[in-house]
């Protein structure tokens, strides 16, 4: 009977330590990764543009030169994303000089471009901008925007015309679309803006003669200033004066005589 003891004293010996070594030499758990941020919601600029507000011009010309191909591609599949700068239909309408119809398809598209960067800005980064401005544009280096940040408003030069930021249409990264009340006209294209007419020169005013100064009436009713009618009156005496003098001279003849 002691021999079966010992037996199963020994066996219990063995599975305990076989256990504690199977818990020393099991890896730990690991812990649960964290789950992987969100990709950014695609941006349909197309369907954007069409019911944001009234950009059709513009759309017709970046479809037209295949840009809203490549504003898309910037806007879902770079880390950096997209700012776009869009004129309304009226602001194309009103632009008279220069005109955009003889531009070449190059010059288009590099219009085009220079209506974005190739980065997300939301509102509040464009003091930033001002700061270092010029900010190169999509088109380009020579392509370039100076910003002017006054106490919140925007406002962008081309260098040919000076627009004003006046809405923010969409901003969510990585997608940022502003409105401006004129077309950004680079000078890489139109040159140096034409200065400005000078101001018309002032009207002539005729000269009018000044009104005769009338003094005051005599009492026979003549004008006391009047220097015709005071030669007359003081001419009379002196012509009776010197008939008297004829006459008495004629008599002292005839008297010697």
């Amino acid at each position: 009977m002691a021999i079966p003891k010992i037996l199963i004293v020994t066996t219990l010996l063995v599975l305990s330590a076989t256990t504690t070594a199977a818990a020393a030499t099991k890896s730990p758990t690991p812990s649960p990764s964290p789950a992987p941020a969100p990709s950014p919601a695609f941006v349909n600029l197309t369907h954007l543009f069409t019911v944001a507000g009234p950009f059709q011009t513009f759309l017709n010309l970046l479809q037209q030169t295949n840009v809203i191909q490549t504003f898309q591609n910037q806007a879902n599949n770079t880390n950096q994303g997209i700012t776009i700068f869009v004129p309304k239909d009226s602001s194309f309408s009103s632009l008279k000089k220069p005109s955009l119809s003889n531009l070449t398809s190059d010059q288009l598209k590099s219009l085009l471009l220079f209506h974005a960067l190739p980065q997300y800005y939301k509102l509040s980064e464009f003091t930033n901008l001002s700061s270092s401005s010029p900010v190169t544009t999509f088109a380009g280096g020579q392509y370039q925007l100076n910003f002017t940040d006054n106490s919140g408003s925007i406002s962008i030069s081309s260098g040919w015309s000076n627009a004003r930021l006046s809405s923010s249409v969409y901003s969510t990264d990585p997608v940022a679309v502003y409105q401006v009340d004129q077309v950004l006209l680079p000078v890489a294209i139109f040159g140096v803006a034409p200065p400005l007419p000078p101001p018309p020169p002032p009207a002539v005013v005729p000269e009018v003669p000044p009104a005769p100064v009338m003094g005051p009436s005599s009492h026979d009713g003549t004008s006391a200033s009047s220097p015709k009618g005071s030669d007359t009156a003081n001419s009379a005496p002196l012509h009776r004066l010197g008939y008297c003098m004829v006459l008495a001279a004629s008599g002292g003849l005839m008297l010697l005589l």
